[in-house]
């Protein structure tokens, strides 16, 4: 049986750091595979990644060195395994600047982390492009033509071509190829963070701190500063996105000799900003519509809104006749509405009943609606917590079993699963005015593994539907009520 990723960091970190662990967790993961952990000893706090993707490792390892060199904020390296599949880093803490900005909203304090951002971008992307080896990148070296093409492919196969809007494919690539095209002819082209957006800049101290850079490569300038000025989910106002981009022009004229061309720069930065916005729409479709992750389903509306505003408040610059046409369409209210989940309101009538039971007492499944049951899955293929000594004590409510569930079962998968069935009911349900739904998950004792399954779907639909739910966890004798 393979090791778990969790075990080979456990055994890993314990081999190198000879001090007691008072916490160890597993951190949420993002849209790629590397798997971080947040350990916490007597001394210290440290971030332990493990990635299969040697590769990666190696070009975020030399990335960071080669940073840590000009004084970037990047994290500080502590230890690499041999295999190259884990290595431990510094903990910047768990406050980013999203968290900031969505604490405080557009306040004196907030806007100074973000010019202190930029001003520490300037000095990576400039500083750091000397003498960095570039064939370290992952992907392509530079952020040219054939990269551009790469990003608007990206946005057509995972994003417009779900949709099913008739279009001209050829005049389309036409327009591809235009912009991509234009935009490959700018002044200044340095190292380019790549996904260089307010999640990704970490606050210690009152300083701001980099991670997640590996993409990197060379290119414009105007890249990072759009990502990062147009993230959907920060949904930063005008003045600041305006404000903003002057600020970090002036932080480019402290570093070059000679001053940018203030209105070509502009110029150039919105074809970013549009390169920005399709690239990020075709990640969330692939996030989303492909790997069904909740979080990039629920940020499409978001990123549509962003390109609507974008598209009606900017000029391109170059005539892209097919592409505008498809643009007017996508930013459309009948669109944006398809990703906008359905959501109760305080009239609906709807309750969902949720309950957890044992297969060996399923008489206690109590169904008062006379609908026979509604779902009822069937979690004794996942593997058994219970059949550990040291969970036996426990329920699917306590972290160790959480953790055990999450990390080392097939759970997850699971439970994607059940949202994807359960959603079309529920969305059914509240558009015809019915008033029960019932969804319960057994296991052999009704401990475990039901238990958590129970509690997982109570928190996504109260999330995702803002639905009534009455919860019941039978062998444990809980009973609780959700919503309004």
């Amino acid at each position: 049986m393979a090791v778990a990723p969790e075990d080979s960091v456990r055994a890993y970190f314990n081999k190198v750091i000879k001090e007691e662990v008072l916490r160890f967790e597993k951190l949420p993961r993002s849209g790629g595979d590397r798997i971080y952990f947040r350990i916490v000893t007597p001394s210290k706090s440290y971030i332990a990644t493990y990635n299969d993707n040697i590769r990666e490792n190696e070009t975020f390892l030399y990335f960071t060195s080669h940073f840590s060199g000009i004084q970037a904020p990047v994290p500080k390296i502590y230890s690499v395994d041999t295999g190259k599949k884990m290595y431990l880093q510094e903990d910047f803490g768990p406050v980013s600047l999203l968290n900031e900005l969505e604490k405080h909203g557009e306040d004196d304090y907030v806007y100074g982390l973000f010019q202190k951002s930029l001003k520490a971008l300037a000095h990576l992307q400039i500083r750091g492009n000397n003498h960095l080896d570039y064939n370290y990148c992952l992907t392509a070296k530079e952020f040219g033509k054939q990269a551009i093409l790469s990003d608007l492919l990206y946005f057509k196969y995972y994003f417009l071509d779900t949709l099913k809007i008739p279009y001209d494919k050829e005049k389309l690539l036409d327009d591809f190829d235009a912009l991509s095209n234009y935009l490959t002819h700018v002044e200044h082209k340095y190292f380019m963070f790549r996904d260089f957006q307010s999640r990704n800049i970490y606050i210690a101290n009152g300083e701001v701190r980099f991670i997640d850079y590996q993409g990197g490569m060379k290119g414009a300038l105007q890249y990072d500063v759009a990502s990062l000025l147009w993230q959907a989910r920060a949904n930063l106002s005008k003045g600041w996105k305006d404000s903003l981009l002057e600020y970090y022009m002036d932080c480019l004229n402290g570093i070059f000799k000679q001053p940018v061309d203030r209105n070509r720069f502009a110029n150039q930065y919105n074809g970013y900003v549009l390169i920005r916005l399709m690239q990020v729409l075709g990640a969330y479709g692939f996030r989303g519509l492909f790997e069904r992750k909740a979080q990039f389903l629920t940020a499409i509306p978001l990123a549509l809104r962003n390109l609507k505003w974008f598209a009606q408040n900017n000029v391109m610059g170059i005539a892209l006749p097919e592409y505008e046409r498809l643009l007017n369409i996508i930013v459309g209210d009948d669109i944006i509405n398809r990703f906008v989940p359905l959501q109760a309101e305080v009239s609906t009538p709807l309750v969902v009943k949720v309950c957890s039971f044992s297969y060996k007492h399923p008489e206690k499944l109590k169904d008062e609606s006379g609908n026979g049951g509604g779902f009822m899955f069937d979690c004794r293929g996942i593997l058994n917590p219970g059949r550990y000594e040291e969970y036996k004590a426990f329920t699917g409510r306590d972290k160790s079993v959480i953790d055990f569930l999450e990390q080392k079962t097939k759970m997850p998968e699971f439970l994607n699963g059940v949202y994807n069935i359960v959603d079309i009911s529920v969305e059914d349900y509240i558009r015809r005015g019915f008033t029960s739904l019932m969804i319960s998950f057994g296991c052999t004792g009704g401990q475990h593994r039901s238990v958590y399954a129970a509690d997982a779907i109570t928190r996504y639909l109260s999330n995702k539907f803002k639905v009534k739910i009455e919860l019941s966890h039978y062998e444990q004798n809980i009973f609780e009520k959700r919503g309004f």
